[in-house]
């Protein structure tokens, strides 16, 4: 009875032209409206309330300004019995099977949900715990990662001070490879110097030298040997008077 009712409602929707259209023009909103390009919302970890287990709380809360506590449980009761009556429900022996297996359903939610609830939901911790355990590794490990880019880019900073460092080193090993240089040039042209200096000096005293001896020289042989013996008599006698007179200073 049920299959024959949808099959009938479909059918009757169906040739109808306007929710056809209808149809067409969700289906088209949902698949190019920009809507389809907004991010998912997160599902709801627990379901709404509901009341005898199907019956949503939002279904009485939409009633009760309008027809109080017991207008929902009326409207339902009343539309039960007015589809009975005009035979849009027909009860038969599908709805007998279809209200065993609701209650053998309702029985199984109640004695098994809690433990299946249960153990579902530690499947489910222990599955959050897991992705909070890779989240933090993964946060611990991009935290690192920050810290050592931190690091290298303080390096790369002071990199260039050691540049600067560097370069000053090697500023400074040049001048004093300069200043080496030119002490040494300075001393050897100091000593080519002084090597001709002692060269003029040497000639000098050597031209002296041999002047001296040369004259020397002709002085003697200028002296006659009469001349040598008048010159060595008046030292003799020059040596006698100051002989003299050196005794007498010595007596007085």
């Amino acid at each position: 009875m049920l299959s024959r009712l949808v099959l009938v409602s479909g059918s009757a929707l169906k040739n109808s032209g306007s929710f056809g259209a209808c149809v067409v023009q969700a289906s088209r909103s949902l698949h190019s409206s920009s809507q389809s390009l907004a991010p998912v919302p997160p599902l709801p970890e627990k379901g709404g309330k509901v009341r005898h287990g199907i019956f949503p709380e939002e279904l009485f809360t939409l009633l009760y300004p309008k027809t109080g506590v017991t207008g929902p449980y009326v409207l339902g009761t009343g539309l039960l019995l007015y589809l009975l009556s005009k035979e849009i429900y027909v009860i038969n022996h599908e709805t007998f099977a279809a209200a065993s297996i609701g209650a053998v359903i309702i029985y199984g939610i109640k004695k098994f949900g809690p433990n299946v609830a249960a153990f579902a939901d530690k499947l489910n911790e222990e599955k959050v715990a897991k992705a909070q355990e890779v989240k933090e590794l993964a946060i611990t490990s991009l935290a690192q990662a920050i810290e050592d880019e931190k690091k290298e880019q303080w390096r790369a900073e002071g990199r260039q001070m050691l540049f600067d460092a560097k370069r000053n080193n090697v500023a400074m090993l040049l001048e004093i490879n300069y200043r080496e240089r030119l002490h040494m040039v300075t001393n050897e042209v100091k000593k080519r110097l002084n090597y001709q200096v002692e060269l003029q000096n040497l000639q000098r005293r050597m031209e002296q030298e041999h002047m001296v001896n040369w004259v020397e020289q002709n002085v003697i042989k200028s002296i006659t040997p009469q001349q040598e013996k008048e010159s060595i008599a008046k030292c003799i006698s020059d040596l006698k008077v100051l002989a003299k007179a050196t005794q007498a200073r010595a007596t007085v």
